[in-house]
């Protein structure tokens, strides 16, 4: 991801953390992650040894994260003309975004693909993304019939205001994953999401 995207992404996802949430909110909270799922003290996105070659760029149509009985298909998501990435629309809860612009997932470089945790109609398709924990896994379905399997390395919380975009969507010559929503608590006054939760993951195979 170029830089120019890489902020207007970090943008709108911290809008969305602002902005969308469920009216009555009668749901419980999303789950959050705990210390023990984050990256070392220090530490962050690496390079993982013996990882499988990246595969060819395809568009990525459906996301599968078997822990959260997640299936749901995906969406491209584009800058728009204020040079930010849309949001997938909020009346599918079994929705998920991929930056478009951005990396494949499989292909080498950092793929991302966001959704919603909530949307008016109650909890979304990210919304248990906070309960998942090193070592799970997702799977991405292509157009090219091809299954890319992640594997995750760390499942972290940030703030709105001190979001790590180089982080989240630094580049990487080994295929990596992100998956991103609303998180970080919820400010009942402002009617908010105060952050976002981030999962990075890096292909281990195919399925």
């Amino acid at each position: 991801m170029n830089s120019t995207a890489r902020t207007a992404l970090t943008c709108v996802l911290l809008f969305w953390g602002l902005t969308m949430i469920s009216d009555d909110h009668a749901a419980p909270p999303p789950p959050q992650p705990g210390v023990a799922q984050a990256f070392g003290t220090g530490a962050g996105p690496g390079e993982p040894r013996g990882a499988p070659p990246p595969l060819p760029p395809a568009t990525p149509v459906r996301v599968l994260i078997p822990q959260l009985a997640v299936d749901a298909p995906v969406t491209g998501l584009t800058l728009d003309e204020d040079g930010r990435i849309e949001s997938p629309p909020d009346t599918d809860q079994n929705l998920a975004g991929w930056y478009q612009d951005g990396t494949s997932p499989g292909a080498a470089g950092t793929s991302v693909l966001a959704g919603h945790v909530d949307t008016a109609l109650g909890p979304a398709v990210f919304y248990g993304l906070g309960s998942l924990t090193k070592g799970n896994t997702v799977q991405v379905q292509r157009s090219d019939g091809r299954t890319a399997v992640f594997t995750v390395d760390a499942v972290e919380v940030f703030p709105a205001d001190a979001f790590p975009d180089t982080k989240v969507y630094g580049p990487s010559a080994t295929p990596q994953l992100r998956l991103i929503t609303c998180g970080g608590g919820f400010d009942e006054k402002a009617r908010r999401y105060l952050g976002n939760v981030v999962v990075f993951a890096h292909l281990t195979g195919e399925a």
